[in-house]
């Protein structure tokens, strides 16, 4: 009997939907306090999960979600650049991260 491989799940902190890990973008805040996206999901640090829209952003944003996930302050121009990202990714692949 073939073994079923399970497909690891991450809730979004902006919605609150718990989606398949690789259709969510990793936020992390790495051990030098630098927050930034991270495409790979191998960067050392405490991290976050957000679905690739900006309005997910603004909800963890706005409910500071973000700042208890990453167990730090989200200074305004890192949202901004955060959100630049994303908008960004979105303009490359506009199904999502995987497509």
């Amino acid at each position: 009997m073939p073994r079923i491989r399970r497909i690891p799940q991450r809730t979004c902190v902006g919605c609150q939907a718990k989606k398949a890990k690789r259709d969510l973008l990793r936020i992390v805040r790495t051990p030098d306090g630098e927050i930034d996206i991270d495409p790979g999901g191998k960067k050392s640090g405490r991290g976050a999960y957000i679905c690739p829209d900006v309005e997910c952003l603004e909800k963890a944003s706005k409910a500071k979600r973000l700042e208890k996930a990453l167990e730090h302050e989200v200074p305004a121009q890192v949202l901004e650049s955060l959100r630049q990202k994303i908008a960004m990714i979105n303009k490359e692949s506009p199904a999502g991260v995987d497509g």
